[in-house]
């Protein structure tokens, strides 16, 4: 958790997703470590220590925040912390994230030339939570993804339909140096702002300024983050907007929940969400 060494806590990862995989499959059995580390074809001992690599805790320890309970408390304590941000509170944790991340929207213009005439570099690097695709324009991130699997080629034609217009190019050496920036595990002194450029309506791009208000380690749900941007009947539309959400991991969707508590519904897969909020639990916990 705290060396820099993206391409072993890819591969850590890897393994993680398969213990949550099977957890989650055998969920009213309640498996024990044993159970779980020989599901992934390794001792109790490798296991706990490729675990604690990747997380700075142990596997029961990252289990206790995936619990019912956890995240049900999390999420009152949330809507408190969400409430004070709205009322224009700048010194507490929800705002954090929004002192590092800056917004800038594709104009109607821009927006309807599909990307025309703009320039995007990309690449595929490694991440905390497996490969991911992140590309750039010349005014900021607009794509941030994570690969399940296999899923490069769907990945790369996917970011070409969303800016069918663009010029591409791959650019390995400076794309895998921001994703080393973008996940540091020091991420609360950046050196300098990340901007995003994003393409999408008025409407979801507020949706989209409102999850940085949700910490690191904290949760929301739909209903809370619908009447933050002062539309409580439009959860079903602040869903969409979430789903859709172009950059990942600094816009931090994977912070909101069901309001059971429950941690499905993620673009790049709920396991990997799990994963998010669990690790972002362990370090808040170890700060």
């Amino acid at each position: 958790m705290h060396g820099t060494d993206y391409a072993q806590q890819s591969s850590d990862y890897q393994c993680i997703e398969k213990a949550i995989l099977f957890i989650a499959g055998h969920f009213q059995e309640q498996p024990g470590l044993d159970e779980i580390a020989e599901s992934v074809h390794l001792s109790k001992y490798h296991f706990s220590r490729l675990f604690k690599r990747w997380a700075g805790i142990s596997p029961m320890q990252f289990l206790q925040f995936m619990t019912l309970d956890y995240t049900k408390q999390k999420l009152l304590d949330s809507r408190s912390l969400l409430d004070t941000a709205l009322d224009g509170g700048l010194s507490g944790p929800g705002r954090l994230h929004d002192l590092f991340v800056t917004f800038e929207a594709m104009t109607p213009g821009e927006f309807k030339r599909r990307g025309a005439g703009l320039r995007i570099a990309y690449g595929i690097t490694d991440s905390p939570f497996g490969d991911c695709l992140l590309a750039v324009t010349e005014r900021g991130i607009c794509h941030l993804g994570f690969i399940p699997g296999d899923g490069q080629a769907d990945a790369l034609e996917q970011l070409s339909a969303a800016w069918p217009g663009a010029d591409f190019t791959e650019s390995p050496g400076p794309i895998r140096t921001l994703a080393q920036r973008i996940f540091r595990v020091n991420m609360e002194k950046p050196h300098r702002p990340f901007n995003l450029h994003l393409k999408g309506t008025n409407f979801q791009v507020n949706v989209w300024k409102a999850l940085l208000n949700i910490p690191e380690g904290w949760v929301a749900c739909y209903q809370d983050i619908a009447a933050f941007i002062g539309r409580p009947a439009a959860v079903r539309a602040v869903a969409q907007a979430i789903a859709i959400n172009p950059v990942a991991f600094l816009i931090p969707c994977h912070r909101v929940i069901a309001k059971t508590g429950k941690i499905h519904h993620y673009s790049w897969g709920a396991a990997r969400k799990k994963a998010l909020i669990g690790w972002e639990a362990a370090r808040r916990a170890s700060a």
